[in-house]
């Protein structure tokens, strides 16, 4: 199997004219956060915000919004009613889905929490989203015992499992797919016609046409809560900047994450290092590439 390299990289990254603008550079709706999980949404949202894009619009439930503002102050905010549980209501899908038509692609899922209302609104974007979609965490969680619903997306998905929620996916055990990670997540990029970053070591992304290419930065400082949903916003930023290359922007997403955390683990070492350090970080990964 070929690994991702900085090639790949650097065309996924478009470049910054001096004439540019906001515009330029893609807006980014994110759909992320409950109650009990704002930080997830947090995370990703500075990941995204770390990866230049042009504007970021966040939906989140109305109770978290005080907190989600207070720590990511460059977003613009669209607070939404919800549940008795503080979490997205599924009768908010119609706004979202008309918000995201204003933008350039979506991301969806970072502590959204897992219930019949995430899987509606999850459901309504693989349906009817004219946008890229990007489904971590709770949305894949929610989609996963019926997957077939992926296959009716109009544009490009790109889906960020990490080995149990690639198991809810696929029905198979988490041993048998660490144990053949690549072929486990080219099948399922081809089956689905999606883009797939199977997480973990060596990262896997594959495309619905059958590549599969490996990554070779990371550690496991970052085997922590939050990393992944620092990933997300990332690779959600990344599309949303140049939506006509899903499968370079994912590519590009996990080596500089990877190499993000490889730079924060140099300087807090792989116990301490935390997914705020590889926020962080990520200015450093971009320079580290000439980006």
């Amino acid at each position: 199997m070929n690994n991702i390299d900085i090639e790949l990289v650097k065309k996924a990254v478009i470049k910054r004219d001096k004439s540019a603008n906001k515009g330029t550079f893609g807006s980014l709706l994110m759909i992320c956060g409950s109650y009990s999980m704002a930080g997830a949404g947090i995370m990703a949202a500075k990941g995204a915000l770390r990866c230049g894009i042009g504007l970021l619009k966040t939906a989140v439930p109305k109770s978290i919004y005080p907190i989600f503002a207070s720590c990511v102050l460059e977003s613009v905010y669209y607070p939404v009613d919800e549940t008795p549980q503080g979490t997205f209501d599924k009768y908010q899908a119609p706004f979202l889905l008309e918000k995201a038509e204003e933008s350039r692609a979506v991301l969806m899922g970072c502590g959204m929490q897992n219930n019949r209302d995430t899987y509606f609104i999850a459901k309504s974007f693989l349906e009817k989203s004219h946008v890229s979609v990007v489904l971590d965490a709770d949305a894949i969680n929610a989609v996963s015992a019926e997957p077939e619903l992926l296959k009716t997306a109009k544009v490009p998905v790109i889906l960020t499992p990490h080995p149990g929620e690639m198991s809810r996916l696929t029905g198979l055990s988490i041993g048998e797919i660490q144990s053949n990670r690549e072929a486990v997540a080219a099948e399922f990029a081809k089956e689905y016609g999606v883009y797939l970053v199977l997480k973990g070591e060596g990262t896997v992304v594959a495309s619905p046409d059958g590549i599969a290419l490996k990554n070779t930065t990371g550690n496991p400082g970052m085997a922590t809560g939050g990393s992944g949903d620092v990933l997300a916003g990332m690779i959600g930023s990344l599309l949303a900047q140049n939506p006509q290359m899903p499968f370079e922007c994912a590519c590009a997403g996990v080596y500089l994450h990877g190499l993000a955390g490889d730079i924060a683990s140099s300087e807090k070492g792989v116990v301490s290092m935390l997914p705020t350090d590889l926020i962080e970080c990520i200015p450093k990964a971009f320079l580290k590439c000439n980006l």
